[in-house]
């Protein structure tokens, strides 16, 4: 069963949601989803996944330089 993982970030334009593209492509693979809102203020990525954990995005994405916290 996937589940959806809410996160708020420092992701703020295109440009940087393409430098995490590959990564988050990887991660994700054929096992799920996700996409940014950056309408949001508060910068919304949603993942849909089943096998990846949100400590395993909040890494990849604080590993970048970006801040990320997981919404409950």
């Amino acid at each position: 069963m996937k589940e959806v993982l809410v996160f708020k970030t420092s992701i703020n334009s295109k440009r940087e949601v393409k430098v995490l593209k590959p990564d988050l492509n990887k991660l994700i693979a054929n096992n799920g989803y996700w996409n940014f809102d950056l309408e949001d203020c508060d910068n919304i990525l949603r993942v849909e996944t089943q096998r990846v954990t949100a400590t395993t995005i909040t890494s990849l994405l604080k590993n970048h330089g970006f801040f990320c916290e997981e919404l409950y």
